[in-house]
């Protein structure tokens, strides 16, 4: 999990997710966080570590070890503010009361959720009113670039109309596109406040790629950052991450 992709997805999403932050809540306030699929933790810990309390939602066992192993290393004071459970992002109602989050966060998770409505207005019901809701997509809008940047035509030209397609582990999962879901935010009280774009330069790089070193890396992840913040670059990311604020 510390390959160049998702060294970049995570320290984008970071970057982004602090900048919603400081822009929404005073600063110094303790954040209540809800983290839908959470998987091996990465955000997690870096939201417990900047002091907020975090609850980690994980439906696979698995990642769910993995999470609880990492916060196993942590002090004593960083693991007080973390709790892990096992769960799905669709059974939210049944795990919290609504209004319990100020922050929610769902990153690469809808991709694996057929029809997504449903869980998107009960990941809102979690928020308090005024509260940021955080989602990592796969861009629906920009399918055919991987295909087409790899000289594979015939999976370009497919690419155009589809709404799936296969990720790196063989699955066909689903991708999202920014007029819809900012059509359902809408509708789900929590309309789309901002939205950027990650890796736009970088979803190519091979699966064993791993981040460069020192100022290389700064310059990468500089390029990154600007790429996914800036038009026309960021409609072309390999993933959209989209903020929503409850109202």
């Amino acid at each position: 999990m510390g390959g160049l992709r998702n060294v970049v997805r995570q320290e984008l999403v970071a970057r982004q997710l602090d900048e919603q932050i400081a822009g929404r809540f005073p600063v110094g306030q303790r954040l209540r966080v809800l983290d839908v699929g959470a998987g091996q933790g990465t955000q997690a810990l870096r939201l417990a570590r900047a002091g907020h309390t975090v609850t980690g939602l994980e439906s696979d066992a698995g990642m769910l070890a993995r999470a609880r192993e990492t916060l196993a290393d942590e002090p004593a004071g960083i693991q007080e503010r973390v709790r892990l459970v096992e769960g799905d992002g669709l059974e939210t109602g049944v795990h919290f009361l609504p209004g319990s989050f100020d922050v929610v966060l769902c990153h690469g998770v809808l991709m694996y959720v057929g029809e997504p409505d449903a869980m998107l207005a009960g990941l809102a019901r979690m928020l308090a009113p005024g509260g940021l809701l955080s989602l990592l997509v796969r861009n629906g809008d920009a399918l055919a670039l991987r295909p087409g940047l790899a000289g594979d035509w015939p999976g370009a030209l497919e690419s155009f109309e589809a709404d799936t397609y296969t990720n790196r582990l063989g699955l066909r999962v689903r991708a999202d596109r920014l007029d819809r879901l900012t059509a359902t935010l809408a509708g789900i009280a929590a309309p789309l406040h901002a939205w950027y774009g990650v890796r736009v330069f970088t979803d190519g790089a091979p699966d064993g790629a791993e981040p460069p070193d020192g100022e290389e890396l700064d310059r990468l992840l500089a390029a990154e950052d600007r790429a996914g913040r800036t038009e026309p670059y960021r409609r072309v990311a390999a993933l959209l991450h989209l903020c929503g604020v409850r109202g």
